[in-house]
């Protein structure tokens, strides 16, 4: 379909976006169809993101009923169908526009979310942040090193070397934790204390004896093993801050379970 308008021809194709994208779109244009006017050919992928759904938040397109990828071509009139991640539909049989499963549990971080970052970590998973890190720097770690990049800024997710991305819609910490676990689905896979909180490494026991001078001095003796992180030699032992520990992972855990 084309409109004619000053200047010259304007196509419009029909969108429609499900679930959990409708997030990024202004009221009017949440969970209906509506037309989008463009010129030329573009891309389904630049359309999108003109819309403002960052491209890694989509799974599947569908261009009158045909899954298409990010590369394919607008010409007007189409009605195109977005969807985010699945969790229990099976579509393998489309074309699935991530080229390796998202559920791996390796994040990378914007410099943004150090709380967040610590409480990935607590929960065991593999975790990188550094709050010195910029966009491009962000943009290739998560590429290369095939972590799911997590973020409040759009634009980061809109570049091109992202694959993998979440936008988070919380804005506190612990609700963004608790967020990432629902959306993720990542109950079954959760490992509380079995990464450093400040360093991402993954803790070793060792005995007690062989760090005796490093813990207080009221602790010495009380334990048989403890856990001590390899690469900044932290320590972790089941006490008071622990038990506090296993309470806030009880609260970030159970924000969503209502």
């Amino acid at each position: 379909m084309a409109r004619r308008k000053s200047g010259g021809w304007q196509r419009r194709t029909t969108f429609r976006f499900y679930e959990e994208l409708n997030d990024f779109l202004p009221p009017d244009r949440r969970k209906i169809a509506f037309d989008y006017a463009f010129n030329g050919t573009p891309s389904v992928k630049d359309s999108i993101e003109a819309i403002g759904v960052p491209h890694p938040e989509v799974d599947l397109i569908l261009v009158d009923d045909v899954s298409v990828g990010f590369d394919h071509l607008l010409s007007g009139g189409e009605r195109v169908a977005v969807y985010p991640m699945f969790e229990r539909v099976d579509i393998s049989s489309l074309t699935r526009l991530r080229p390796n499963p998202l559920r791996e549990s390796r994040f990378v971080l914007d410099v943004h979310l150090g709380k967040l970052a610590r409480y990935l970590r607590l929960l065991g998973f593999d975790t990188t942040y550094d709050r010195d890190y910029d966009d491009a720097t962000i943009a290739a770690i998560s590429r290369k090193e095939r972590r799911l990049l997590l973020t409040r800024d759009k634009g980061l997710l809109k570049r091109n070397e992202v694959t993998r991305g979440y936008w988070l819609r919380n804005i506190q910490p612990r609700l963004q934790i608790a967020e990432v676990v629902a959306a993720l689905d990542l109950h079954r896979v959760v490992r509380v204390f079995s990464r450093c909180m400040v360093c991402n490494h993954t803790l070793e026991t060792v005995a007690e004896a062989s760090v005796r001078d490093a813990l207080p001095a009221g602790l010495r003796g009380q334990f048989e093993q403890v856990s001590q992180c390899p690469g900044c030699c932290r320590l972790y032992w089941p006490g008071s801050h622990y038990d506090r520990l296993v309470d806030l992972v009880t609260n970030l855990l159970s924000v969503y379970d209502a």
